[in-house]
């Protein structure tokens, strides 16, 4: 029986990575190169040692991590002034604090980022448990974040389903034994997801009540099923 709802947060409740991904693209274009979204999405839901390495491969000599990360940071800025939680966001949060689920967010993000964005979005006071990149020694593709959250939960990772929306979280996720929903953002949306139980466009496609009774009847035999897009 599932207990506990755990979402990720960059992406999944808030598309800041569509807005990361034109950031860092009109940086590129200052020095007079490009960033093809398949370098980009190496970084989502993890750090970005990959990016960095792609930049520095990119522009040689002329490549200034700090640089780099100070502009796309002020036009990422700029550009989340006006960003909005993804749609049926909050309903799934009303929905799981209404029907007694234990709520918790796994992210590789910071907890300062987490929760200055979660208050601006009026979400935060939802979020029981919340595990961030300084609360574990590594971030996903790794497990850690929520093997964290179940441990302070005190459930079984078979007692939660983790919402995603990347390559990298869906992989912490089903390391972490948990049930796991794949819901893509415009950057990740081409990505070859696999081994996951539930595929969503965006959390208004299905009620939460219809995910979880469909994970729960969802008997393990090596074939998982997907909601058709």
């Amino acid at each position: 029986m599932i207990k506990a709802v755990i979402f990720d947060f960059d992406g999944l409740i808030l598309d800041t990575e569509t807005v990361w991904y034109e950031a860092y693209k009109e940086t590129m274009a200052f020095y007079e190169s490009d960033l093809p979204l398949e370098h980009f999405v190496t970084c989502i839901g993890t750090d970005n040692t990959e990016l960095n390495q792609y930049f520095k491969d990119r522009l040689g000599e002329r490549c200034n991590i700090e640089e780099i990360e100070s502009r796309a940071k002020s036009l990422h800025e700029v550009k989340m002034k006006t960003a909005q939680a993804r749609e049926g966001v909050k309903d799934y949060l009303e929905e799981a604090k209404r029907n007694g689920y234990k709520i918790a967010l796994a992210s590789s993000s910071t907890k300062a980022w987490v929760t200055h964005h979660l208050g601006e979005l009026g979400l935060l006071h939802y979020f029981e448990v919340m595990i961030t990149g300084e609360d574990v020694d590594k971030v996903k593709p790794a497990p850690d974040l929520y093997v964290k959250a179940i441990e302070v939960l005190g459930i079984q990772p078979a007692e939660a389903v983790a919402f995603e929306d990347s390559l990298n979280g869906l992989q912490a996720a089903l390391t972490a034994g948990l049930k796991f929903v794949i819901v893509p953002n415009p950057v990740t949306d081409a990505l070859a997801f696999e081994n996951h139980h539930l595929r969503l466009r965006s959390m208004a496609d299905k009620s939460l009540s219809d995910v979880i009774k469909h994970i729960e009847q969802y008997q393990f035999n090596g074939n998982y099923s997907k909601m058709k897009e």
